[in-house]
């Protein structure tokens, strides 16, 4: 629907300025410091609203401009793009048409985390490649939208559990791993990671794109979980975290053997010493 919107500065009349506006049908006036502002249906006259207002108040200034209809969710698709991350791709299915499934993961956006949107996402999956082997079994703890474990399976994972605990993603997660062909290699699970992780274990590579407070307490649990050889990508990071993480790291036995940083955030790849 189109909108009228009415901007009035009254004069001498206020008052009667804005009963006039109501008489006419509006629904509701913000007094915006000295005006009078409200909005119409488009097929309202705004020559009958303009008439009615100086009527009531011959001195009011009007100002009547129509609004086109806005589909709110188109307008917010334009603000979810095509993230091209090296050898794999993040897009919305509006921008999949035309792009190689095998490098393409195709994400419906439900929400910020997992849609390639936030720089901790894309940390992780420029890290991947040079991680992921032929055949692994990995872990992905707080899974979200199962981004990263499609990654891990279209870099060639065998198998990948999906560990989440928040009961809102796991329906978006199960339609994004569907609909980009991985279902065979992929389970989601609900619950907290620190209960399912030891029961899925071992896997060559845990991925986990958590808050550092929480990597630091689960830190000797992933360890545990992992086959010799193993590796783990850690992001949630803070870049300004950094320092404080390598002493965690170090003293825990792992060696950093990748990194990526964005805006403020930092991911890194790490093995056993």
């Amino acid at each position: 629907m189109n909108w009228l919107a009415v901007r009035v500065r009254p004069g001498a009349a206020r008052e009667q300025a804005m009963a006039a506006l109501f008489d006419v049908g509006s629904q509701g006036v913000h007094e915006a410091g000295d005006e009078l502002v409200t909005h119409f249906p488009g097929d309202v006259d705004g020559e009958m609203v303009r008439a009615a207002v100086l009527a009531a108040d011959p001195s009011a200034e009007i100002g009547i401009t129509l609004i086109p209809a806005v589909d709110w969710a188109e307008e917010w698709k334009k603000g979810v793009g095509a993230h091209d991350l090296g050898t794999l791709s993040i897009v919305p299915p509006w921008l999949a048409h035309g792009r190689d499934p095998a490098r393409t993961i195709v994400i419906e956006p439900q929400m910020a985390f997992g849609t390639g949107e936030h720089q901790t996402t894309r940390g992780v999956v420029r890290l991947l490649p040079a991680v992921i082997r032929r055949g692994d079994r990995v872990a992905d703890l707080g899974s979200g939208s199962a981004v990263l474990s499609i990654a891990a399976a279209k870099l060639g994972a065998s198998h990948v559990t999906a560990i989440e605990i928040d009961h809102d993603s796991i329906e978006n997660a199960r339609e994004n791993v569907e609909r980009n062909g991985v279902a065979d290699r992929i389970t989601i699970f609900e619950g907290d990671a620190t209960v399912l992780l030891p029961l899925v274990a071992p896997v060559r590579v845990v991925l986990a794109n958590i808050i550092s407070s929480v990597l630091v307490e689960m830190l000797p649990m992933i360890a545990a979980s992992l086959t010799p050889g193993g590796e783990a990508i850690l992001s949630g990071m803070l870049l300004d975290e950094r320092e404080m993480m390598l002493g965690v790291l170090d003293d825990g036995g792992w060696n950093v053997t990748g990194e990526d940083a964005e805006g403020l955030w930092w991911s890194a790849r790490i093995a056993r010493r």
